[in-house]
């Protein structure tokens, strides 16, 4: 598995979505302006809906940055143990500890993008390749680990 090239898609992907809500938000923005100078104060309410959606999108649009922040610390190195930045194959799949980020295709292989506070991920850490664990009382044995 190639971490490096599969670490370039989440940066994309994360990339996207980072733009996608920074534009939701300009666009939302001027809405509300727009609504606030044709409108006055008679619609308070939905002006107060808006200004929430933009507060809304505004906590989306922080956790994407942080996440992209902590794309940065993520080793290129393999190592024995999962941890944070390992791409883990199951026998239920393929993981990679990083941000939760839904999943992705690479090479005709879904990978899931899980975060390191997800139960999936703590249930993996400090694990060895041929060990099992158990989630949701589903025994599951790690198979490789990069």
């Amino acid at each position: 598995m190639n971490k490096p090239e599969i670490l370039k898609i989440i940066h994309e992907k994360l990339d996207l979505k980072i733009k996608t809500l920074e534009n939701l938000i300009s666009e939302t923005r001027a809405s509300n302006n727009e609504t606030k100078s044709s409108m006055g104060d008679k619609y308070e309410t939905t002006r107060e809906m808006v200004q929430q959606e933009i507060n809304n999108l505004q906590v989306q649009l922080n956790e994407n940055l942080k996440a992209k922040n902590s794309l940065k610390l993520i080793p290129i190195s393999i190592s024995e143990k999962v941890g944070f930045g390992s791409l883990v194959e199951t026998s239920n799949g393929l993981f990679y500890i990083s941000v939760s980020l839904g999943n992705t295709d690479f090479n005709n292989k879904k990978i899931f993008l899980i975060s390191p506070e997800s139960p999936l991920a703590k249930a993996l850490i400090d694990k060895k390749k041929d060990e099992d664990f158990s989630l949701n009382n589903s025994k599951q044995t790690i198979k490789n680990i990069w």
